[in-house]
């Protein structure tokens, strides 16, 4: 039987759990030092036994999950170091930054377990183990970020496992994770945050900025609605990436004061002809960290004519379906596509329609 112990089980550890549980020898365990999160775990099903003792979760674990915040991963390291894990044992975490806690791991010893940082980049505005789902890393980005110390058998263990989460694995080394991600997922955090206090001030000299800014503005600045306390820890975590990020973030701004200045139409109009096709050669179909505001999974059959039945279903309702995708999901599971919806309220009446019908419906 393995053993499986997730620390912190919240959307991230939450949803790992689901993946893992039911499935043929694994047993998972969920741990928190608060007894009351440790009963909702277990009442709703998400890991097969929970426990408020570090030591009682890790004792005789062959998977170790730290899902925890990332400004308490080295506490947790630390105390993981002090305890008899057994041997051959992985110890993973799923930080938005891989640097600093890579190099923690690099510096204490954990009785013949290894340590391979992980980051699943994926995620939901809603947080909790609430919104956990086993659809979460479908077809999303779980980076590794194994080192030269690390034993090749680990990592292809901890690969095997992470194959029932569906997610597309990808290697990198840690420092080069969290340059990519500080340009692609933390500086849109910054960005986000200061244009809306940019805003915020403005709307202190006239309120009509708050009434306009309802529509569109919500919508590309939404991240800054972030738990403040998480992205502090990883601005932190990340800080010497983001400082040069942003450095090179006012250049970009400065070139852009340059043409203004200058009255030059067609550098103004290259900017955005630049960014519309970097923007639209992205792929559509992977998941990111920051995803779409409305949506959900509905379990369907593989048969034909079923994109066309629900599609039909929601338009005789003139329900707004945003978007469709279909999870490329292996054997053995039900058929899923994922909806996204523009506004809450199509949303809720899709799922309402759909669950009236029979359809599972998954968040």
């Amino acid at each position: 039987m393995t053993k499986i112990a997730i620390f912190g089980v919240g959307l991230i550890g939450g949803s790992l759990a689901l993946c893992f549980k039911g499935k043929p020898g694994i047993r998972v365990v969920g741990h928190s030092p608060n007894p009351a999160s440790v009963e909702k775990y277990v009442k709703r099903g998400v890991v097969d036994e929970g426990t408020t003792s570090l030591e009682e979760a890790a004792k005789d674990a062959d998977l170790l999950f730290l899902c925890v915040p990332v400004g308490m991963l080295q506490n947790y390291l630390e105390q993981l170091s002090k305890l008899p894990l057994k041997p051959g044992a992985v110890i993973t975490d799923v930080g938005s930054t891989k640097g600093d806690v890579v190099e923690a791991a690099s510096r204490l010893t954990f009785g013949g377990a290894s340590f391979i940082g992980g980051h699943p980049m994926a995620g939901k505005e809603r947080s909790g183990v609430e919104a956990a789902t086993s659809y979460l890393y479908e077809n999303a980005y779980y980076v590794l970020t194994p080192t030269a110390d690390t034993p090749e058998e680990a990592y292809e263990r901890l690969v095997r496992l992470l194959s029932y989460t569906n997610a597309n694995i990808l290697r990198l080394d840690a420092r080069e994770h969290d340059e990519i991600v500080g340009a692609v997922s933390h500086l849109p955090h910054i960005v986000a945050a200061a244009l809306v206090n940019l805003v915020s001030r403005l709307n202190k000299r006239n309120e009509a900025y708050e009434r306009l800014a309802a529509g569109g503005f919500r919508d590309i600045t939404r991240i800054a609605s972030s738990e403040p306390s998480i992205w502090r820890d990883i601005c932190m975590s990340n800080r010497t990436v983001l400082l040069q990020l942003l450095r090179e973030w006012i250049g970009e701004t400065e070139r852009f004061i340059a043409l203004l200045e200058q009255a030059d139409e067609e550098g103004v109009a290259s900017q955005f002809v630049e960014a519309a096709a970097f923007r639209s050669a992205l792929p559509e179909r992977r998941k990111g960290i920051m995803t779409t505001h409305h949506e959900f999974y509905v379990e369907v059959a593989d048969e034909p004519g079923t994109i066309g039945k629900l599609t039909t279903l929601l338009g005789e309702r003139s329900i707004n379906l945003r978007n469709i995708g279909i999870l490329e999901r292996g054997p053995g599971y039900p058929g899923a596509l994922k909806m996204s919806f523009g506004k809450a309220g199509d949303m809720e009446e899709a799922e309402q329609l759909l669950r009236g019908l029979g359809y599972r419906i998954h968040f």
